[in-house]
This record gives structure tokens, C-alpha cells and sequence, in this order.
């Protein structure tokens, strides 16, 4: 019934009011309780030019429900009036102020949010076109000629003297920005000219560079100017209403630098400084790779299927045993090449007692672009960017849970040459990473994860340990190998559940049967001497006060007798 009471009540209020007022009413006038004002006649001759007289009511609470006027229609015959008619359905109800863009009674986000089409942007905003909407039609009533059709309001052409004249101030500031964006963009085309004629040169003495710095100065002053102008085009729309609007619909395109920034900052927010608790909290630096190693700079996010993980939470085995799906939302420019792997940091290691690390999941040479995020590890080429297939995350039983970190690593930039620094942003955005030897990255680890465990479980039976080739992996050795940098990180955990045992078992992994229990150690403390007023009333001149103390030399018995 709690599910579907914010719908229901005000239904109940209105047979209520309408019952109260049917008792009332007479034959020359009825008043009704309408859900959604009727443009009358009255609303229906104002003009533009008079919007003062037009009142919008928002109710803020679903018990706040107000009356509308009495809308009453004569005509020269009769004198009957005539109402809005009453809801005969739920539904009809329930679509009443339910769309996203324009809902702000507190009942509704509610009912949005539960259907799973949230409220978009803020309630202000929602107000606004709600009465921009509402005005819109009402003047329709008489504006039919001019070709208004009383639909929604477009958010530029809100008739608000206010919003209107500060989009005036912005257009002009916008205005000033593309004008400096065109003299440094004259600036720029003027060098790569320069150096693009240098690097076809093939005598250096008669190179067309005339820069005491050479051709390395200009490539830098280049880089510079074209950095500039990205934050011109970021200054440029910082302040559009419009811009903000599409970008909080989710519509904002993530090629153009205003919608990489404005995704940046929100990311900045509680996503970074969360992630950086978990690696904190969880203690992947110094476990895993150097805390000044370990600074992500891309949201990443996992999912195994259609659930979201979020950072550092338990996972339930039967669900880790698919692969997952990441997306990595990068912030800059270009299309790079991104290694991903999972590493397992609390793997048990009963031979050494201690604890080793095991490779899940690796993947080099992925694609990655500001504009796809998207990454399927399931869906990746065997034969160019596999190197170990997924491995089922597993925790033996009597184990903590086991920390998988998820680390995704862009590999080292290509070397650039003059012509390559001359040319567009656009032109090389493709080569800007070197691909990895996935071959021979292949033959350093087993390919088929099930044969290799599968082999060592004979040594695993004998000693209670088990050792594959994804065992002993480091991946701070591995990126210092290869050149590669983190850009992003998240991680989830597992622990022994009821699907494990059939997880490891489908999955070739031995030592589902094994249980690990903590060994007690005896304390190495000396023992402790009694003390306070009970060990010195513990004599025989006190032994009348012995069944009232405490025996302290004799914990198994409580009273001594």
C-alpha cells in the first residue's frame, strides 16, 4: 500500500472535496475541484505585454491542494456553467504532473525516481518552464493566428526580462572569447607552417626556421597556444544556460572541450575524493603499486552485467564469474591505447605464511576516446589485446575477503617528430600510444587459466598451497617494464559464500574442499600480578571476607568459599 500511497492520496482528497462540495451545489453554480487549472476566458485574453496578471501556484506538498476558481461559461440561451470533470482512473492521476522536465511537486520525483526516469535538473529550473509552459498556453487561447500552438516554451525564450537581458551580457562576453579564439588560431596556423616547411627541409642550412630555440622551441610554443585556445573554447560556454542544460540531460557531447570540463569537475567531486578513500582505505598503495604511482586521472567504473559495483564493495561470487564491463571516461582529447588488469592482493600463501598476488584479467592495446567510454572485456580480440583471459574471483573457505583491484594503465606515447607536432589536434590522435607485443606477453603467461591450475593440483593436494603462472604477479614491475601509467583505478571484493564452491569448480580451480583456520597463539605477556583490594584481602586474616570477594588467582571459580 506504501508503494503506491503519494498517488493515491490525492485522489482520496479530491472524491472527498468533490463529495463536500456536491452537497452545496446548486443549479446556477457548481464548484468542482480541478487537479490542473483550465485556461478560462479571463487567461485566455491576456497578452504578452501583461504577464503580471497571470498567477502560476505551485504546490509544494501533496497535502497542499488548492481549489481552482470557478470557471463559469454563459451563454445568451442558458445560464448553466459548466467544470472541469473529475478524474474517473488512477492512471489519469498519476500522469498528472509526471514529466521530468517540468515535475516539482515532492510526490512526483518520488513516483519518478521509483519508475526510474528521475527528475532532470534542478526544481527551479522545472518552475520555471512549468510556468513559462502554463503562460504559453493560456495566451494560445487568442494567439492562434500568429502561429503559437501553446506547447512547451523553449528554455532560450523564457519571458523573463532578467534571464533575457543576462543571456545578452553572456553573448556578448561569448562574442569576445571567439574573437581571440581566431587570433590564436591564425597564430597557430602560422607556426605549423613553419615547422611542417622545416620538416620537409632536408638541408639544415637552409632550414626556414629562423627561432633561436630551433624547432624544439616552436613545437613547444605550438603546444602551448593550442592549449590556450581549448581553455578560450572552455570560457567560451562556461556560462551557457544552454550548454548546462544539455549537459544535465546527459546530451552533452564529450568531443567538444565544454562538456569534458563540465564532466571533469563533476567528477572531481565525490566520485575522486571516494576512490582515493577506498585506495587508502584498502591499502592498494603501498600493497600493490607506490602511492605516487597510484593517482587516478579518468573516472572508471565496473559492471558485471547490468549491476554497478560500487567501489570497494563485496560482490557475490555467481555474479563476478562473468566477465566484466568497464567504462572509462577519459577527460582529454584524442583516442589513446589503455591496459587493463585485475590483480587479486590477498591471495593465501600457506608455504611461505604469507600472502602473495594473482593475475585475473589482462588486456593491452584497448582504444579508449572521450567520446566512447565504453569497454566490454568479454568482447575483446584474442589475438591482438587478450593476454589472460577472466578468471572467476574466489575467496577459500575461512579466508578475509580478498581486496581485486582493477587498474587501467595507458601505455607509453608515441615519439613525436616535427611533422607529427605540425600537423592538427585531429590528425594524430590515433597514434598517440605504442602497441604492445601481446605474443609475446602470451608466452610469459598461461593462456588457457583452467589447463595450467589444472596441473598444479597434485602439488596443491600435497602441501595445501596452489601455484599457477598468474600467481606472484606485480604489477609495478609490469608497468615499469612496459612503459605504462595509471590513469585510473577502482576495485571490489569476494569472500566464501554458497556459489563459490561451484564457481571454482566450473572454473578448474582446485582447493574448493580446503578450510583455513586461524591458529591461536599463546600470549607472550608474562602473567599478571593480582592487584587492588581484593588481591590484598585474599588472606587468611580476611577469610570472613572471602565469599563476598572476587578469587583473582582462580578465574574458573567465581566465589571462594
Amino acid at each position: 500500500m506504501s508503494r503506491y500511497t503519494p498517488a493515491a492520496r490525492p485522489l482520496v482528497q479530491c472524491l472527498r472535496a468533490s463529495s463536500r462540495r456536491s452537497e452545496q451545489a446548486t443549479a446556477a453554480s457548481t464548484a468542482t475541484l480541478a487537479l490542473r487549472p483550465a485556461p478560462s476566458t479571463a487567461l485566455a485574453s491576456m497578452s504578452m505585454s501583461s504577464p503580471h496578471q497571470f498567477r502560476a501556484t505551485f504546490v509544494t506538498s501533496s497535502r497542499q491542494w488548492q481549489a481552482s476558481p470557478t470557471t463559469t461559461t454563459r451563454s445568451p440561451t442558458s445560464s448553466s456553467s459548466t467544470s472541469s470533470p473529475l478524474p474517473q482512473r488512477l492512471e489519469d492521476l498519476e500522469g498528472w504532473n509526471q514529466d521530468p522536465s517540468t515535475a516539482t511537486l515532492p510526490w512526483a520525483e518520488k513516483e519518478l525516481m521509483r519508475r526510474g526516469t528521475p527528475p532532470v535538473g534542478s526544481r527551479r529550473r522545472r518552475a520555471a518552464l512549468q510556468m513559462a509552459t502554463a503562460i504559453n498556453r493560456a495566451i494560445a487561447g487568442n494567439d492562434t493566428l500568429a502561429g503559437r500552438d501553446g506547447g512547451p516554451v523553449p528554455f532560450e525564450l523564457m519571458p523573463y526580462q532578467c534571464f533575457q537581458e543576462a543571456r545578452k551580457v553572456l553573448q556578448a562576453d561569448r562574442e569576445d572569447k571567439l574573437r581571440q579564439i581566431a587570433a590564436e588560431a591564425a597564430k597557430i596556423r602560422k607556426l605549423e607552417a613553419v615547422l611542417a616547411a622545416s620538416a620537409n627541409d632536408c638541408d639544415t642550412s637552409t632550414t626556414s626556421v629562423t627561432s633561436r630555440g630551433g624547432t624544439a622551441f616552436l613545437a613547444r610554443r605550438l603546444a602551448s597556444l593550442r592549449k590556450h585556445v581549448e581553455h578560450l573554447k572552455i570560457m567560451a560556454d562556461i556560462n551557457d544556460p544552454l550548454v548546462k542544460r544539455r549537459f544535465e540531460d546527459g546530451l552533452g557531447d564529450m568531443s567538444k572541450p565544454i562538456y569534458r570540463h563540465l564532466a571533469e569537475e563533476r567528477w572531481r567531486g565525490r566520485p575522486f575524493r571516494l576512490i582515493q578513500q577506498r585506495i587508502e582505505q584498502f591499502h592498494l598503495a603501498p600493497d600493490l603499486l607506490p602511492p605516487a604511482k597510484l593517482q587516478p586521472n579518468a573516472d572508471v567504473e565496473l559492471f558485471f552485467r547490468s549491476y554497478k559495483v560500487a567501489p570497494g564493495a563485496i560482490v557475490d561470487s555467481l555474479i563476478s564469474e562473468v566477465t566484466p564491463r568497464l567504462r572509462v571516461q577519459v577527460f582529454d582529447r584524442g583516442t589513446r591505447l589503455l591496459t587493463v588488469a585485475v590483480v587479486d592482493a590477498d591471495v593465501p600463501d600457506l608455504a611461505n605464511d604469507g600472502f602473495q598476488r594473482r593475475c585475473h584479467f589482462l588486456a593491452a592495446n584497448i582504444p579508449v576516446a572521450p567520446t566512447d567510454a565504453s569497454v566490454p572485456l568479454s568482447r575483446l580480440d584474442p589475438a591482438s589485446q587478450l593476454v589472460l583471459p577472466w578468471l572467476p574471483a574466489f575467496a577459500q573457505k575461512g579466508s578475509a575477503p580478498h581486496r581485486l583491484a582493477v587498474f587501467v594503465l595507458e601505455q607509453k606515447p608515441a615519439e613525436t617528430s616535427a611533422a607529427a607536432a605540425a600537423a592538427p589536434p585531429g590528425a594524430s590522435d590515433d597514434n598517440r600510444s605504442t602497441r604492445l607485443d601481446t605474443a609475446a606477453l602470451q608466452k610469459a603467461f598461461a593462456s588457457d587459466p583452467a589447463s595450467a591450475i589444472a596441473a598444479t593440483a597434485e602439488d596443491a593436494a600435497g602441501n595445501g598451497s596452489i601455484t599457477t603462472p598468474r600467481d606472484g604477479f606485480s604489477i609495478s614491475s609490469f608497468a615499469n617494464k612496459h612503459g605504462l601509467t595509471v590513469v585510473g583505478c577502482t576495485l571490489f571484493r569476494t569472500e566464501w559464500d554458497a556459489g563459490t564452491a561451484g564457481v571454482m569448480e566450473r572454473a578448474g580451480v582446485p582447493g574448493a574442499d580446503l578450510e583455513l583456520k586461524p591458529k591461536r597463539l599463546p600470549s607472550l605477556k608474562p602473567p599478571r600480578k593480582a592487584r587492588g583490594w581484593e588481591a590484598k584481602h585474599q588472606g587468611p586474616k580476611y577469610r570472613h571476607l572471602w565469599k563476598y570477594t572476587h578469587r583473582i588467582a582462580t578465574p574458573r571459580r567465581k566465589f571462594v568459599r
